[in-house]
């Protein structure tokens, strides 16, 4: 794992300095990495953020776990995915990666780990670094669709101080979503070994095929926590407002509420306007996550098309997320690929590797950009790895 990160480090480096030279240059980059939806001319409503602006904003009561008001509209999101979390379950974080590190805090001492996905965005070792918790890795395999290796993960449950599964549903990138199968193997296996399950379902919203799965709370066999915020219900990572929702057997939950009270207490991190204006920034948020789910889905059809008019790219079946991966002839290095697309298209990628993919060759590129300009940059990037066989 540890040369695997350099790795990515380092490739990293190398492809900024890629981007620097070209925009030194004057040359333009398509970025089909974009993850960030207000750089991405999504529609805001005017005066979306006024709500902040309230007088009660201006007055400090903090709460360890959040303003009720702002809560009770988190509830009221989880039971629009068909889920009824009570607002006392609720606890909002500024972010959530602030939520994982007060997970990891809560589950584990210094030197303990946690199981997480591979491949999936490379974001956990970061957390679990800076909490003294190490990860272990089960898999995801491709068998027509991404699944969880249970036998793999049944193994790692077994090793000494894991303390919880780390579940990315949908993951990101590979857009796969948990079955009910699979959750109930999960939730097995956390019983059977006394771990807790942390449900991150920030993507939860955009399935492609299928309604959204109300999630890992749907069971309450085992002590589960699920994650999400604004940053992707709403569009709106700037508003800085993430939350977890506390289910499962009430004596774990009454337990792991007590120590987190403790654990918020000490950073009371999140900004009473955002808490101020939730409920208003949830109910907004339909428009704009309605935008965004239409453009993602419009241009992973227009993938799929591309896909069947180029057969050295295969499009992988996506379930939800924004995100698309392409398998591509192994001609080379990912690395190499991404930096000659670069130079050649114009269209900025990410390689495979840099999600800890077992092997190569994938791309892996954005859906929310504009279609105007996904759909001539993915074109591009086609026609390119076509010519390179």
């Amino acid at each position: 794992m540890f040369s695997s990160r350099l790795r990515q480090t380092a490739g990293r480096n190398r492809l900024a300095d890629a981007i620097d030279r070209r925009r030194a240059a004057g040359l333009p980059i398509v970025d089909l990495t974009l993850s960030n939806p207000t750089r991405a001319n999504v529609a805001y409503p005017k005066g979306l953020l006024a709500p902040m602006a309230q007088d009660l904003s201006l007055c400090y009561e903090p709460e360890p776990f959040g303003r009720l008001p702002a809560r009770q509209a988190v509830a009221d999101d989880f039971a629009r995915r068909g889920l009824p979390v009570p607002a006392a379950r609720i606890i909002l974080t500024a972010s959530t990666s602030e939520a994982y590190s007060m997970l990891f805090k809560l589950l584990c001492d210094p030197g303990d780990a946690v199981l997480a996905p591979r491949p999936s965005y490379p974001l956990i070792e970061h957390l679990t670094d800076l909490d003294g918790v190490r990860v272990e890795h089960y898999y995801l395999e491709f068998q027509g669709r991404w699944q969880i290796d249970l036998e793999g993960l049944r193994e790692k449950a077994r090793l000494q101080r894991v303390r919880a599964i780390v579940m990315i549903n949908p993951n990101n990138p590979t857009g796969s979503v948990v079955t009910d199968d699979e959750l109930a193997a999960v939730v097995s296996i956390a019983r059977e070994h006394d771990l807790a399950l942390i449900s991150d379902e920030v993507f939860a919203d955009y399935p492609f095929s299928a309604p959204p799965s109300p999630g890992a709370l749907r069971q309450d066999a085992a002590l589960t926590f699920a994650l999400g915020g604004l940053s992707k219900t709403a569009g709106l990572p700037q508003a800085k407002l993430g939350w977890i929702a506390a289910g499962g057997p009430a004596e774990l939950v009454e337990g792991a509420m007590e120590r987190l009270e403790t654990i918020c207490d000490a950073y009371l991190s999140v900004s009473t306007p955002v808490q101020v204006a939730a409920p208003d920034l949830l109910r907004a948020g339909a428009a704009i996550r309605t935008q965004i789910h239409a453009r993602v889905r419009d241009n992973y059809r227009a993938l799929l098309r591309l896909g069947s008019a180029h057969p050295a790219c295969t499009v992988l079946p996506v379930e939800a997320g924004w995100y698309a991966v392409v398998q591509i002839p192994s001609v080379g290095s990912e690395e190499n690929i991404v930096l000659d697309l670069l130079e050649q298209t114009g269209v900025l990628v990410h390689p495979g590797y840099f999600f800890d993919f077992e092997r190569e060759a994938f791309l892996v590129l954005s859906l929310l950009p504009e279609s105007r300009v996904f759909l001539p940059a993915a074109g591009a990037v086609f026609e390119q790895i076509g010519a390179r066989r």
